[in-house]
């Protein structure tokens, strides 16, 4: 097994051997290209950024800058929207499914390395893939760690970090992030804590 086959297998790799250190040269160059885009040039940005994700399915936005490692580990469902500063370190699969929403600064970090400074300065480091479900949405500058899943419906609060997996139609705050209550059918007339729809249509 190679160092990119281990990778990607959750097991210890060097990041520099069997061809990751180009493939992520790769990337960047395509990544600088996407980020320096003329805002009114809507189709080169939507061919740019499906040229680096493995999967985008329909309505694809994400807002420059963005950052990943390899872009081909990244699956993306319909209507994924992310905000300004997006950071995705793809050394682990990264699925996030239909009807997600980032706010501003989210990093979604499948890498990792070794707690013990001896095991760490080998060279080693680790990539354990994270999962988010259909129709979440990650507050501002929220970080989520390495083989985190986040299950469906699920609001996560601005400055949290995300350490351990959520269930499904959770609001979920804090560092680490723990679940704050289950969102129910009486938070549906309200888009803003007690504020409620003035209209019909939501």
């Amino acid at each position: 097994m190679n160092h990119k086959e281990r990778m990607l297998a959750g097991l210890p790799y060097k990041a520099w051997m069997d061809g990751l250190a180009e493939e992520q040269l790769a990337n960047k160059k395509k990544i600088r290209e996407y980020n320096l885009c003329p805002p009114e040039e809507k189709e080169r940005i939507d061919e740019i950024m499906r040229s680096i994700l493995g999967k985008a399915g329909s309505n694809l936005n994400i807002l420059p800058p963005f950052h990943c490692d390899y872009g081909k580990n990244i699956e993306v469902g319909n209507n994924f929207m992310s905000n300004f500063n997006c950071t995705i370190l793809d050394v682990g699969r990264v699925t996030i499914g239909d009807n997600v929403m980032f706010g501003p600064n989210v990093s979604i970090i499948t890498a990792g390395h070794p707690i013990h400074p001896d095991s760490r300065n080998s060279g080693y480091e680790y990539g354990i893939p994270i999962t988010i479900g259909d129709s979440v949405w990650i507050g501002a500058n929220v970080v989520v760690n390495p083989g985190v899943t986040i299950g469906h419906n699920v609001v996560i609060g601005s400055g949290s970090v995300v350490t351990k997996d959520l269930p499904d139609n959770v609001i979920a705050v804090g560092n680490p992030c723990r679940v704050l209550r289950t969102i129910t059918e009486e938070d549906r007339p309200y888009y803003y804590k007690d504020r409620k729809f003035d209209v019909e249509d939501y």
